[in-house]
Order: C-alpha cells, then sequence, then structure tokens
C-alpha cells in the first residue's frame, strides 16, 4: 500500500464512504460512543489488532464509553495516505459488531 501522500481534496472525497471520519489538520479522525466501557474497551483491542495486521498504528484513546482515533502516516511525512484510508475502513467495518456509533 502506498506511503504517498493524498491531496486533501482526495482524502476528503474517500471519507465520503466513511461515515463520521473528518479530516483534522494532518489527519482523519474519527470518535465512536459505545454503550458501555466494556464494549469500549473490547472495540480497542479490535482495533489493534486490525492495527498489527495492517502493521499501521493510530493514535487509539479509551475512554469511559468513547474510543477516539486520530491517524496519519508517519512515512509521508505526517501526511495522510491510502494507508490511514485502509485503516479507517476496516474500523469502521468492525465498530458496529461493538455498538458503537
Amino acid at each position: 500500500m502506498s506511503a504517498e501522500p493524498l491531496s486533501r481534496t482526495e482524502t476528503e472525497h474517500r471519507l465520503e464512504s466513511l461515515p463520521g471520519w473528518a479530516l483534522e489538520g494532518d489527519r482523519i479522525t474519527r470518535t465512536y460512543r459505545l454503550p458501555s466501557h466494556l464494549a469500549a474497551a473490547a472495540l480497542t483491542m479490535h482495533i489493534a489488532r486490525i492495527q498489527d495486521e495492517l502493521n499501521h498504528h493510530s493514535e487509539l484513546t479509551l475512554g469511559y464509553n468513547t474510543v477516539a482515533l486520530a491517524v496519519h502516516t508517519h512515512d509521508a511525512g505526517g501526511a495522510v495516505t491510502e494507508k490511514d484510508v485502509e485503516l479507517a475502513t476496516r474500523v469502521t467495518a468492525a465498530a458496529p459488531d461493538h455498538g458503537a456509533v
């Protein structure tokens, strides 16, 4: 997967198919609200597994009933790349199984 930076326009276009994700500065972000702390912890572990599978890791924050991600690619000078969009896509697919909104 390419570590070439995506343009702002391309990033915004790619995020159109990822509800709740936003471009904030040089990264894409998303916060999920879950029904309980245990559900949030389970989603955090699921995301950690996805990150290891992709060998691409985000800033991942566990709150009482929230999980927040901030993603960009260090190898691309801290810009958003296809790797970040792939991670966001995989997380978006997994989140509903944990009751995330």
